[in-house]
């Protein structure tokens, strides 16, 4: 039984099982899910068509909305909490304060959304999901 993917190749739904945690782990890094040696990403955000080195088809998976709500939910449950027990415990200055959680959040608000995007897409290509997320 075959399963017919957007790119139009056939892939075998027996043969073709992929695992998940290295898929993911090589899209955390932002490597393709295949090979880990290719880029994954062309530009900040940008999943390419395929991967430069081996040449799986990239071009189907979206994942578009799901890293940014993710980077909201990581980035708020951490700094949250992190800023109110700063607070509680040290007593800062209010303007140092936002000085620090500010251009913490600013940080990490910059590096989780590639990440984030990579592993999701990992996620798609090992459950051959082809954007469905």
């Amino acid at each position: 039984m075959t399963d017919q993917s957007f790119s139009g190749s056939a892939t075998q739904i027996g043969d073709g099982e992929r695992e998940l945690r290295p898929a993911m782990l090589r899209g955390w890094r932002r490597r393709c899910p295949s090979c880990g040696g290719g880029p994954m990403l062309k530009g900040y955000l940008k999943v390419r068509d395929e991967c430069p080195v081996c040449g799986e088809d990239l071009h189907h998976h979206r994942a578009a909305y799901l890293a940014g709500s993710l980077t909201i939910l990581i980035v708020g449950h951490l700094m949250g909490p992190i800023l109110g027990w700063a607070f509680i415990e040290f007593r800062p200055d209010p303007l140092t304060l936002v000085e620090i959680f500010a251009s913490g959040t600013v940080l990490l608000s910059l590096y989780l959304p590639p990440r984030i995007k990579g592993a999701i897409v990992g996620l798609q290509w090992a459950k051959h999901m082809h954007g469905s997320a």
